[in-house]
């Protein structure tokens, strides 16, 4: 499999700094990093992304998460590895990964359970996270960027 084309934040460097401040905005704001790594692993499963696929995996085994946390976050609804926190985020990052697949993009009862597990900071740390993920996926979809053809 080749790419399709140099990845566009190579191509434009500031557009690689601006999604880099735009991701990092999510730091810090209450929510956990463990949550917020696999917030992006999800929307990549749902997205197809094996870049990002890879690259968050890998992040969550750096940050030491167990093997059956990591495995089962596809599955995250029939595993009892998940705090309702984790759950709620995770109930969000498809909502929001999905728009066009409902009606009704983020549905109530989806917002309800992150509004009651995250402050307005929290909400707001989960939607940039979980938009600027759906951003890289997107990028590198459409260009074809290959797994593993950045590791060293």
């Amino acid at each position: 499999m080749e790419p399709r084309m140099n990845h566009p934040v190579f191509v434009v460097p500031d557009a690689l700094k601006s999604l880099i401040a735009y991701d990092r905005a999510a730091e810090g704001l209450g929510v956990p990093a463990e949550t917020l790594e696999m917030l992006r692993l999800r929307a990549s499963q749902i997205n197809g992304c094996s870049v990002c696929v890879e690259l968050h995996s890998t992040n969550l085994e750096k940050e030491g998460i167990s093997r059956e946390r990591l495995f089962a976050v596809a599955a995250w609804r029939d595993a009892p590895y998940f705090t309702d926190p984790e759950r709620a985020a995770l109930g969000l990052v498809e909502a929001v990964t999905r728009v066009a697949d409902r009606g009704e993009p983020v549905p109530d009862e989806v917002w309800d359970e992150a509004a009651r597990q995250y402050d307005e900071q929290g909400l707001a740390a989960l939607l940039i996270a979980i938009t600027s993920i759906n951003v890289w996926n997107r990028l590198n979809a459409a260009t074809r960027q290959v797994a593993g053809a950045w590791s060293p």
